[in-house]
């Protein structure tokens, strides 16, 4: 379910530390300058969220079986880390969500359906990156508030902040206080202006202590999160959509986009399914289960 300077500088100089799951490899590989430098090896890379991670394993898994020696790089940064990083060569293909990547490559786009948005990110992406076969999984950045606070000010859709907001802390990733899902789009979608804005974790433990300590009143969580409705926790409407259309979608270089690849990819993707994924997510946060175990089971099941 989304910048371009509080951590560019930081993200970037941790590409070359950050460990693979599966090789144990930096970002750059074991003696090479970046990513994959045959055919059959490919680097997936993730965002620096669970959700992600899980994927990119899914992807990794799948094209293990299908003949691909697959390592993944995990925890990369946010977008703005990771697209230059596949451009670059650094890795080789990302799970990515359409409908913030639409917005990172082209911020006046006015669509919202999983259809158009698809369809316009096809157009965004530069030549250097293709996309294949969008899941029907989908998951948004969404606006939460503790159930107290809900029923206290009745809120129960973004636009009931107005007169509160200016009191309020709200709380989300460093990246979000400059995204259409993010600061930038509740000010000029719904007129909200907050007392702070306070940098945490994206829907991670920083954020669920931040609501029920009360360091935060408002923050960012994905829809697809167990924790939501594991604290009781009320997801806020978003009728003037705040957050796009959230297909997940592989997105990789060029120059990988081969049959075999594709086919693989395209199972998983027809498989994916929102609710496939919160039980997977619910595995991850509250069971502690690891990714990859979690991610190899379901390529098994399909």
């Amino acid at each position: 379910m989304k910048k371009r300077h509080l951590i560019l500088a930081a993200g970037a100089a941790a590409l070359l530390a950050l460990s693979g799951c599966a090789s144990g490899d930096s970002l750059g590989g074991s003696g090479s300058s970046g990513g994959s430098t045959d055919s059959n090896s490919i680097t997936v890379g993730s965002a620096n969220f669970s959700e992600n991670v899980l994927l990119a394993n899914i992807y990794a898994e799948a094209l293990s079986d299908a003949g691909f020696s697959a390592t993944v790089k995990p925890n990369i940064g946010s977008r703005e880390v990771v697209i230059p990083a596949l451009k670059d060569g650094s890795i080789d293909l990302v799970p990515e969500y359409s409908g913030a990547l639409l917005s990172y490559l082209d911020p006046k786009s006015q669509v919202f359906s999983s259809e158009d948005v698809t369809a316009a990110l096809q157009q965004a992406l530069p030549k250097d990156l293709a996309m294949l076969t969008a899941s029907p999984a989908e998951d948004k950045d969404t606006l939460v508030v503790t159930k107290e606070t809900a029923k206290k000010h009745g809120l129960s859709a973004i636009g009931d902040l107005k007169s509160i907001a200016s009191g309020m802390v709200l709380g989300g990733p460093p990246e979000n206080k400059d995204r259409r899902a993010g600061v930038t789009g509740l000010k000029e979608l719904y007129g909200l202006d907050f007392k702070e804005f306070k940098a945490v974790d994206l829907g991670g433990p920083l954020t669920i202590a931040g609501l029920k300590n009360g360091d935060l009143d408002v923050a960012f969580m994905f829809t697809t999160q167990s924790a939501i409705s594991e604290n009781g926790f009320v997801a806020l409407e978003d009728p003037e959509h705040m957050a796009l259309a959230e297909n997940i979608v592989p997105v990789l270089r060029s120059d990988r986009e081969d049959p075999k690849l594709v086919k693989a990819l395209d199972t998983v993707s027809a498989a994916l399914t929102t609710e496939k994924l919160i039980e997977m997510n619910a595995k991850i946060e509250i069971e502690k289960q690891d990714p990859q175990k979690v991610a190899r089971a379901f390529v098994d099941s399909l």
